[in-house]
C-alpha cells in the first residue's frame, strides 16, 4: 500500500512538474531558437538589399555560435550561482533587445558584431535548461521531459516558416524592409517571455508553491538515490569532469552534428527556392509542414527512448539516417529529392537532438553536470561558428551547393564512429565501476544508457 502511494505521489508531482515548467521553458526556447536562425529567411531579402556574399552571411551567421560557445560554461555556473528563475529572465531580456536591434544593421562588420552579440546573450539557455530539468525529472522520466521542452524547436519552425514570407511581404510599411520587419517582430516576444519567467519559474522543487511537502520530498528522494546509484565515480568535482574523455567524445561528435545542422539550416530556405521556383511565402508552408512532422519525430524518439531506457542505439540510426539522405542530396539536385531530403532532415535531426542529450544526463551528476553539459555544448558549438562559414566559401568557390551537402555526409558518419567509440568507452567505464568497492551495485546511468 505504501508503494502503491509512493507512486501515486510521484505521478503527481512529475504531472504539475511537466504542465507547470515544461510549456514555458519550452517557450521560450522556440523564441530563441527563432531568433537564432531567422536570418535564413531574412537572407532571401536581405543579402540583396545590403550586398552580402555567401561568404559573408555565413561567417556572421556563424559568429552567433563562436560567442555562445565561449559563453556556456560560465553562464551555467552562474545560474547554479543565482537560481533558474533569475539567470533564465536574465538570459531572454538581453536576447530579446539584441534580436530586435537586428533590423539596424547595414554593413558586413555591423552584421558581424550583432550576431557575435546575439550569440553572447542567449549563451546557456540549452545546456542551462538541460541542468535544471536534471534537478526535476528522474533518469527514466528524463527523455520524455526533454523532448517536450525540445519540441518547442521544431515547432518555432512551424511559427516561423508560417509567418516568414507575410513578414517578408511587409516590404516598404512604414519605411521598412520586410527582413527588418522580421527581425523586429520575431525578436520582440523575449522581452515579454523574460518578465514571465522571472515570476513564474521556481529554482528548485522546494520552491515550487504548487507542489506539496509529500510531492517535493518524493522528487528529493528519486534524484537523490540516482546520485547514489552512479557512485562516487558520478561526481568527480564541477571542473575535474573536463578530464573525462566521455565528455570529449560528446563534444566531438557534437561539433559535427551541430556543425553540418547549422550550416544547412542557415541556407535551406535558400536552397528550396532554387530547387522548387516557389516563392517565400509557399517555401515558408513548406518548412512548416516539415517542422511539425520534426515536432512528432522529436516526441516519438524521446519516448521511445524512455520506453526501452536505451540512447546510444537511438543516437547512432539517426545520425546513418541523416548521412545517407546528405549523401543522396549531394548527387542529385532534383526538386523533389531536395524536398524529401529536408523533410527526413528535419524528422532525424530533431529526433538526434533528443536522444543525443539524454546521454550527459544519464552519466553525469551533481555540479559536474552543469559544467560537464555547458562543455559538451561550447565545444558543439565551435562546429556551429565552423560549419556556416565553410558552407558560405563552399558555395562562392563552386556555385553549387553539392560540396556542403557531401561534406555533411560525411561529418554525421564520422559522428557515427564517434558514438561508437563514447559506448564502448562507457560501458568500460560502467564495468570498473562496478569491479571497485565503492562502485555502485545497482545499474549505474551509464548502465541504463546500455541495457
Amino acid at each position: 500500500m505504501a508503494d502503491g502511494g509512493s507512486s501515486e505521489i510521484g505521478r503527481s508531482a512529475l504531472r504539475k512538474a511537466s504542465w507547470r515548467l515544461l510549456p514555458l521553458i519550452g517557450l521560450g526556447y522556440g523564441v530563441a531558437y527563432m531568433d537564432r536562425v531567422n536570418i535564413s529567411f531574412a537572407a532571401l531579402q536581405m543579402n540583396h538589399d545590403l550586398g552580402f556574399t555567401a561568404s559573408i552571411y555565413g561567417f556572421g551567421g556563424g559568429l552567433f555560435f563562436l560567442s555562445y560557445a565561449a559563453g556556456e560554461m560560465p553562464s551555467n555556473l552562474l545560474l547554479v550561482r543565482f537560481g533558474a528563475r533569475r539567470w533564465i529572465a536574465r538570459i531572454m531580456f538581453t536576447w530579446g533587445l539584441v534580436a530586435t536591434g537586428m533590423l539596424f544593421v547595414r554593413t558586413p562588420l555591423q552584421f558581424y558584431v550583432m550576431r557575435f552579440l546575439l550569440g553572447a546573450a542567449e549563451a546557456g539557455f540549452f545546456p542551462g535548461v538541460v541542468y535544471y530539468l536534471m534537478q526535476w525529472f528522474p533518469a527514466e522520466e528524463r527523455g520524455r521531459a526533454i523532448s517536450r521542452f525540445y519540441v518547442s524547436l521544431p515547432l518555432s519552425g512551424v511559427v516561423m516558416g508560417a509567418v516568414a514570407g507575410n513578414l517578408l511581404g511587409l516590404r516598404g510599411t512604414l519605411g521598412l524592409a520586410g527582413w527588418q520587419w522580421l527581425f523586429l517582430t520575431e525578436g520582440a516576444p523575449a522581452l515579454l517571455l523574460a518578465v514571465i519567467i522571472l515570476f513564474a519559474l521556481p529554482d528548485r522543487p522546494e520552491d515550487a508553491a504548487w507542489l506539496t511537502g509529500e510531492e517535493k520530498a518524493w522528487i528529493a528522494d528519486r534524484l537523490a538515490a540516482e546520485r547514489a546509484s552512479l557512485g562516487a565515480r558520478g561526481d568527480p568535482g564541477a571542473w575535474r569532469i573536463l578530464a573525462d574523455p566521455r565528455l570529449w567524445l560528446l563534444g566531438a561528435a557534437n561539433i559535427l552534428i551541430l556543425g553540418s545542422a547549422y550550416a544547412f539550416n542557415l541556407s535551406a530556405p535558400t536552397i528550396l527556392t532554387e530547387a522548387t521556383k516557389l516563392d517565400a511565402t509557399h517555401v515558408g508552408w513548406l518548412t512548416a509542414a516539415a517542422s511539425l512532422a520534426a515536432a512528432i519525430g522529436m516526441v516519438a524518439a524521446g519516448w521511445h527512448s524512455d520506453r526501452r531506457r536505451e540512447r546510444y542505439g537511438h543516437t547512432l540510426a539517426c545520425l546513418i539516417v541523416l548521412a545517407l539522405a546528405f549523401a543522396v542530396l549531394g548527387f542529385s539536385g532534383a526538386a523533389w529529392v531536395i524536398v524529401a531530403g529536408y523533410v527526413v532532415y528535419q524528422v532525424a535531426g530533431s529526433a538526434l537532438q533528443t536522444v543525443f542529450w539524454l546521454i550527459p544526463s544519464d552519466v553525469l551528476a551533481g555540479r559536474s553536470a552543469a559544467v560537464g553539459v555547458a562543455a559538451i555544448g561550447s565545444i558543439g558549438m565551435t562546429g556551429s561558428f565552423v560549419g556556416p562559414w565553410a558552407w558560405g566559401l563552399a558555395r562562392d568557390a563552386t556555385g553549387a551547393w553539392h560540396a556542403g551537402l557531401l561534406t555533411i555526409a560525411g561529418a554525421y558518419a564520422v559522428a557515427v564512429v564517434l558514438i561508437v567509440a563514447l559506448w564502448l568507452a562507457v560501458r568500460r567505464h560502467a564495468a570498473l565501476s562496478h569491479a571497485t568497492p565503492d562502485g555502485p551495485q545497482g545499474r549505474s546511468g551509464a548502465g541504463r544508457a546500455t541495457s
